[in-house]
């Protein structure tokens, strides 16, 4: 049976499901789709709306052994076929596919195709949900499912490429209806989503957001020893499957349900308590990154993302940002929302292991014992420690146990959690402890670019706007006193590198000297001499922080940092000013900005640009913090 269109679809125009077996219709007719390898280029670009899908994408979904000599002639006569199918252009007179450097990309409406409106109405119902209307979020929830008649793009799963687009379009649909059943449950209406639940837990019996969901129903709907027994099923399943217990959120509830009889529906205090959270408090004075603050949200609410990077030089607002997002986003990470520090308060990172082993105990992911070892064995790992940090290079480094890294991964394959790992120090810290598949989101924050993580989305942050750091400065101490000098305020403001961590230590002092005019405030920040002396608030110290950067360079960068301090403290320096700051040729000069462009200390023009052309800078104050250790 073809599926009509979720709303009306111009005359003419083509109606395309992936959300079941791959169909099209016009006016009300299926169309023929052609043979196999025409409908697997079609499913791959239908998949991946609006973006660029690499010709090697499409090429392993047609051919995933062995591509013929003629591959490229090949899908060239099935991008045609799909372009006639569709319509050479759109109705604004565009191509509806055109080839560029990043591959084939197919443009097509929300109206024209079921997985682009499902995301629609998904978005709309959560956004209602939020708004506390959860009777339109159950209707706009169930709308979307409507949408879904089974498995996505079930008839071509013999493609692995296709096979693993589908896999994320039908973890999509759960995520979906795992929110629709817990709005209805909400609402009272725990009756209409027990069957629905049992049906989908029978295909998917590891997924435990769904077992959550059936136990609440049937519970809610006085079935209460078939909700029971929904637990008792699950925990044996993962003790003989794959050695795990279920998440401390599951057993609390089972616990509850042992102790109450039947109530109207849970609560929403007794939700979020159900979920799982190890989170620093939400910063109070976050101020700015508009723009990185909706990126952020917009990337882990997406299931495509699994892990986001945010990188900065110290004191630009990496953690801010990273937990801001995380509280905002409580909602749609059912299994848990989870903060680790990967330093120590000197700034020195802790192992691998160790920052593993706090993962598993706040979420409850425990390592099935193996023979001769009880609990867990280890295995032997390379250290991560880099031989200029503060840890020395030969310094024994603690074996992560290779039962304990499997067991990491079972759950994070099996429940959706959002993971904050705070001010790491390089690449080979995290490879192990980053998801390899699953709906779970990590987001790193570090000084250095982490650039040999891949696929990973970036977020670089710099200094605040002018604006945006005094808005930060009014916080602190009052907008009227920032009033009374609006010049020195912004001189001020500026002398801190626009830093967050810096205009929050200079307010916190100001807030405390009450006395202080901000015109004496901004000259004592303007002294190279004193500046760094200047911003210091109890046991908050910006120094301290530039020197825990600093430790984190190799010696070749810190003493480069170092020669590159002087030309960089006024305004910046060109590949010509480092060549000379450096006394190397220019490819030695390229290598050695890049590093450091690496390593966070330089930052560089957003747009491309030759490498002499570009201004680099060092932010002001680890410039001021590199001055002192050159001429120490």
């Amino acid at each position: 049976m073809i599926r009509p269109p979720a709303r009306p679809v111009p005359a003419g125009a083509v109606y395309f499901s992936l959300l079941g077996p791959l169909t099209a219709v016009r006016d009300g007719r299926p169309l023929p789709l052609g043979p196999r390898k025409q409908r697997l280029v079609l499913a791959t670009l239908l998949a991946r709306p609006n973006t660029p899908v690499p010709v090697d994408v499409l090429t392993d979904a047609v051919w995933p052994d062995d591509p013929p000599r003629t591959a490229r002639k090949n899908l060239q006569v099935y991008v045609s076929a799909a372009r006639a199918l569709l319509g050479s252009t759109g109705d604004d007179g565009r191509d509806r596919v055109v080839h560029g450097c990043g591959g084939y990309r197919l443009t097509i409406d929300e109206g024209e195709l079921d997985t682009l409106r499902f995301r629609s109405l998904a978005r709309a119902g959560r956004a209602a949900g939020e708004r506390g209307d959860l009777r339109t979020a159950a209707r706009l929830l169930r709308e979307a499912l409507d949408l879904w008649e089974g498995p996505p793009l079930n008839d071509l799963r013999d493609s692995t490429g296709v096979a693993e687009e589908a896999e994320r379009l039908e973890a999509r649909c759960l995520t979906v209806y795992e929110d629709w059943a817990e709005t209805e449950i909400e609402l009272g209406r725990a009756a209409v989503a027990v069957d629905g639940l049992r049906d989908l837990v029978e295909r998917h019996p590891l997924r435990e957001r769904l077992r959550v969901a059936w136990m609440n129903s049937l519970h809610q709907s006085g079935r209460q020893a078939e909700a029971l027994a929904v637990y008792d099923d699950y925990r044996q399943l993962l003790a003989r499957e794959l050695g795990l217990e279920p998440s401390p959120a599951m057993a609390s509830l089972y616990r509850a349900m042992l102790g109450r009889g039947r109530t109207a529906r849970p609560s929403a205090a007794g939700r979020e308590a159900a979920h799982g959270t190890a989170l620093p408090a939400a910063p109070r004075d976050f101020t700015g990154r508009r723009e990185e603050l909706r990126e952020l949200l917009a990337l882990l609410g997406s299931p495509d993302e699994r892990v986001v990077v945010v990188s900065g030089p110290a004191g630009s607002g990496k953690s801010a940002l990273a937990l801001r997002a995380v509280h905002l986003l409580g909602d749609g990470f059912p299994d848990g929302r989870f903060h680790v520090q990967v330093r120590r308060e000197d700034g020195s990172a802790r192992t691998p292991a160790e920052v593993l082993g706090e993962l598993r105990r706040l979420c409850g992911v425990r390592v099935p014992a193996v023979a001769g070892v009880p609990g867990e064995s280890t295995v032997p790992t390379e250290p991560t420690v880099p031989t200029d940090s503060a840890v020395p290079a030969d310094a024994t480094v603690p074996a992560v146990s290779q039962e304990a890294a499997e067991a990491w991964q079972r759950w994070l394959a099996l429940h959706r959690a959002l993971i904050v790992l705070d001010d790491v120090p390089d690449e080979a810290f995290v490879r192990g402890l980053l998801p390899r598949s699953g709906p779970s989101s990590v987001v790193l924050t570090a000084r250095g670019q982490l650039a040999g993580l891949a696929p990973v989305h970036r977020i670089a942050l710099g200094a605040l706007a002018d604006g945006e750091a005094l808005e930060l400065l009014g916080k602190l101490i009052g907008p009227g006193r920032l009033r009374t000098d609006p010049a020195a305020a912004l001189r001020i403001v500026r002398a801190c590198g626009a830093l967050p961590l810096a205009v929050g230590v200079g307010g916190m002092r100001l807030a405390v000297l009450r006395h202080l005019p901000l015109a004496e405030y901004a000259d004592r920040l303007g002294d190279p001499s004193a500046a760094l002396d200047e911003l210091v608030a109890g046991d908050i110290s910006v120094r301290l922080r530039m020197a825990s950067g600093w430790q984190d360079l190799s010696a070749d960068d810190r003493r480069a940092l170092g020669r590159l301090a002087g030309p960089a403290q006024e305004g910046g320096f060109t590949l010509d000013g480092a060549m000379e700051a450096l006394g190397c040729g220019e490819r030695a000069a390229i290598r050695t900005v890049e590093s450091l462009i690496d390593a966070g200390a330089v930052t560089s023009p957003a747009g491309e640009v030759t490498a002499h052309a570009a201004l680099y800078e060092v932010p002001r104050l680890l410039c001021l913090y590199a001055r002192e250790r050159e001429a120490g």
